[in-house]
């Protein structure tokens, strides 16, 4: 299996982009803000092909170049229901910091030409290789993860968890669309029970495995325990 993954733009966005091997079919996850040069960049220098994007979260470090993307390589892009009005009206989804930030730009947002809307443990074959979907609201209402088998070095699947799960975190709630108790929901439900040989790969910050946030995150920990409330927020 091929996978690149890079952080772009100004939140540092991880692009990821995933092939059965170079000169083959591809599925681009999560092209955020200035992702779409690092992703011609890897599609220029292994041979590939991006047939599908695949969009964990519709917040706008996560879909910003979805559209140029999709566009540019004729390919499907896959978002949750709950999320998809975020690919024409990424503004609902921000916070007053963000939006300040961006204001003063002009930017025009629609939907690819082609979407495709994800359901809650779906499998998905493209670009030959298999996607388990899993809704995991919380940090938005149509949060998904993807899991895909690896098979190599003592590693059963492949997790791409957006704003989920981090090394030692998890994602923020305090947005629009963001609630902690069910982001804790899905963590109980959703990460708790995966093998501990699944390597994370998130949206943001360095890969993990379920095993390592299993027995560190605190968040994790905080459930396993049986405290609902889990830790603050800091």
């Amino acid at each position: 299996m091929f996978i690149a993954g890079f952080p772009a733009g100004p939140w540092g966005t991880n692009c990821y982009v995933v092939a059965t091997g170079a000169g083959n079919e591809c599925v681009v996850i999560d092209p955020g803000k200035d992702a779409a040069a690092g992703v011609d960049e890897v599609v220029r220098e292994h041979r590939l092909k991006p047939v599908s994007v695949l969009v964990t979260h519709g917040h706008v470090d996560h879909m910003w170049c979805v559209a140029p993307v999709a566009g540019t390589y004729d390919a499907t892009a896959y978002i949750h229901p709950r999320d998809r009005h975020l690919l024409s009206d990424p503004m609902a989804g921000m916070s007053r910091e963000t939006t300040a930030m961006l204001l003063g730009g002009s930017y025009e947002w629609a939907e690819p030409d082609d979407v495709r809307e994800l359901s809650d443990l779906q499998e998905i074959e493209l670009a030959g290789l298999r996607f388990v979907v899993d809704h995991t609201p919380g940090h938005t209402e149509g949060s998904v993860t993807f899991r895909t088998p690896y098979g190599e070095q003592d590693i059963s699947d492949l997790m791409f968890s957006g704003d989920l799960l981090f090394a030692g975190s998890i994602g923020r709630t305090d947005l629009p669309g963001g609630d902690h108790a069910t982001m804790l929901r899905s963590l109980t439900d959703k990460v708790l029970p995966l093998a501990d040989d699944i390597v994370v790969l998130p949206g943001h910050g360095e890969q993990t495995s379920i095993g390592r946030e299993r027995a560190t995150n605190p968040y994790l920990l905080e459930l396993q325990h049986g405290d609902e409330t889990g830790p603050s927020f800091q």
